[in-house]
């Protein structure tokens, strides 16, 4: 092992290689703390050339590697386990934004770029790349397409995968795969590169992509809205769609007790309305359109108005309970602290147990209804919390076992809850794993729920691609 680590050390430099246990600490376990391990070392390439020679070492000495971007995933994706035999490859050096293209609206990045840095960068040329959530300040680029990360922006503009265009990729055996297209057409055989995002590092490295980029808004406009049930809120997405021409941008589903928790986490946050809604829902449109942006003489920017009287008219018959409309940046960037807060309300007890979920927008409700009706059978304490970007049907179903002893659930119980959850999902032809990937927390899910034909196939591919079982090992495949 010393063998490697010195052979290492010469690729990247010694001090970029950490081996001491204080050095590879901060590598070593997840930001929920689930996941503490041991890795060999810690290697900090600064190119993909060094990250070419690698996983070349790493293939003929078998030696398994796990990718790490911001170390911000909640699945143990970026586990290298206890075992001190596998080496975390850091990609944080790998930082720089290459290119932004105005006029192709495209940027080339590395994968170790800071998805808050990009943002800044292409807000300078009036450009935005709408890949938005909580941990944007720490995650990275090659994180956000390894998992195919969502956000609050997915309703508008895609996953992580319908904001790429191109892939640089190092292979297992440190082959360089270039396809950095730049074309939003090329069919030119099997598309690779939507083949290495999501796949969590256990096919290739991604060192590199081109990412498309979307004209700055001129104006938002921003409402928490308090309706009757979800059903209604669903409603109110389609008509603000229709009366903006398709510019709801987010539409997330903050419940009562969301916001009774995250009173809990923070005592002085400013609730949106007087009592706490039942069913309540953090709207945003935007425009790119300038005469829609720009004030007229009564003072109001027409979107703006546009959300205020579509608001005050399902008032009027009784489809939106109350609203609070957002009447500046700073109210508006408190409206949304407080939903990009999620992961402090789910953990402020402790860890929770999450199920991260999609179904058709339909049966969101019935999700809900549905999990109320059953989870006492499982877990008769339950103090449950949930959050969802409902725009796309994806829901963050958290819940303590018991709230009075957080910590107390074994792992037969935590089974019982996710094989709960999981019937639920299947029945209603969704999914149980949205956003977060798969990495070692839904194991268990693939194994019992994954189509059989599809595991085989994809353990096919992963064969193929990595014969010797290097990269990111036990991960997605169960």
């Amino acid at each position: 092992m010393s063998d490697i680590i010195n052979r290492l050390g010469r690729i990247v430099g010694q001090n970029n290689c950490l081996s001491g246990d204080d050095l590879r600490e901060k590598y070593d376990h997840d930001i929920t703390g689930v996941y503490k391990g041991r890795s060999l070392a810690v290697v900090r390439p600064a190119s993909t050339d060094e990250v070419s020679q690698i996983l070349a070492l790493a293939f003929e000495t078998g030696t398994a590697v796990v990718p790490l971007g911001g170390n911000t995933g909640l699945a143990g994706g970026g586990f290298a386990g206890a075992a001190g035999d596998k080496i975390i490859l850091s990609l944080e050096r790998m930082n720089k934004i290459v290119a932004i293209n105005r006029q192709s609206r495209l940027a080339r990045v590395e994968a170790g770029v800071v998805l808050a840095n990009l943002h800044a960068a292409v807000e300078e040329v009036d450009l935005v790349f709408p890949l938005v959530f909580g941990a944007r300040g720490s995650c990275m680029i090659g994180g956000n397409l390894s998992t195919n990360a969502g956000g609050s922006n997915v309703v508008r503009y895609g996953n992580t995968r319908a904001l790429c265009l191109g892939l640089e990729v190092v292979m297992a055996d440190g082959e360089i795969v270039n396809l950095m297209s730049e074309l939003h057409k090329d069919n030119t055989g099997y598309d690779l590169k939507d083949l290495f995002i999501g796949a969590e590092g256990t096919l290739g490295v991604i060192t590199g992509a081109v990412l498309k980029l979307y004209e700055k808004p001129k104006a938002y406009a921003t409402a928490m809205v308090s309706v009757k049930d979800i059903p209604t809120a669903l409603d109110l997405l389609h008509k603000l769609q229709a009366v903006s021409g398709g510019a709801v941008e987010a539409f997330e589903y903050m419940p009562k007790n969301y916001f009774r928790h995250l009173q809990m986490v923070d005592a002085n946050a400013p609730m949106p309305f007087d009592t706490l809604a039942d069913t309540a829902v953090l709207v945003e449109i935007a425009t790119t359109n300038a005469q829609s942006a720009t004030a007229g003489p009564d003072g109001k920017i027409p979107l703006v108005a546009l959300l205020e009287d579509t608001l005050f008219g399902l008032l009027e018959v009784g489809q939106v309970l109350d609203a609070t409309i957002a009447q500046s940046q700073s109210q508006r960037a408190e409206m949304w602290r407080q939903r990009e807060m999620a992961f402090e309300v789910a953990t402020h007890l402790g860890v929770s147990i999450t199920a991260d979920v999609a179904v058709p927008l339909d049966k969101v409700d019935t999700f809900l209804t549905e999990m109320e009706a059953r989870i006492g059978t499982v877990a008769p304490k339950a103090e449950i919390v949930v959050i969802s970007h409902l725009g796309d049907g994806n829901l963050h179903y958290s819940l303590w076992v018991d709230p009075d002893n957080p910590g107390q659930v074994d792992d037969a119980q935590k089974t019982a809850i996710y094989n709960l959850v999981e019937d639920v999902v299947e029945e209603l032809e969704g999914s149980f794993s949205a956003e977060h990937g798969i990495g070692l927390a839904k194991l268990g899910s693939m194994a019992r729920r994954k189509d059989k034909p599809a595991l085989a196939v994809m353990r096919q591919i992963k064969r193929a691609l990595d014969s010797k079982n290097i990269m990111n090992p036990g991960k997605m495949l169960p």
